[in-house]
């Protein structure tokens, strides 16, 4: 478990399939508009959750250069 105001690392769902599968299901027979909703919604609800501000920033940055590294691999096609 990580330490108090850290952000953690590594797994730390129980059964992450079977939240990825409810996050999906979530989503099901919504528009496009309606999903991305729905994830904005769910990101801001874990945000007041966690409510450190430096432990956000840092999932944040995290989030954001993931991001940029994937976009910049090339597709496998």
């Amino acid at each position: 478990m990580a330490p108090v105001n850290a952000l953690a690392r590594s797994p730390n769902i129980i059964d992450p399939d079977g939240f990825y599968e409810e996050l999906i299901n979530a989503q099901r027979d919504l528009s496009d508009e309606q999903a991305d909703m729905l994830l904005s919604k769910l990101v801001l609800v874990l945000a007041n959750q966690v409510g450190d501000r430096g432990v956000l920033r840092e999932a944040l940055a995290l989030a954001r250069s993931s991001t940029i590294a994937s976009s910049a691999e090339p597709s496998r096609k």
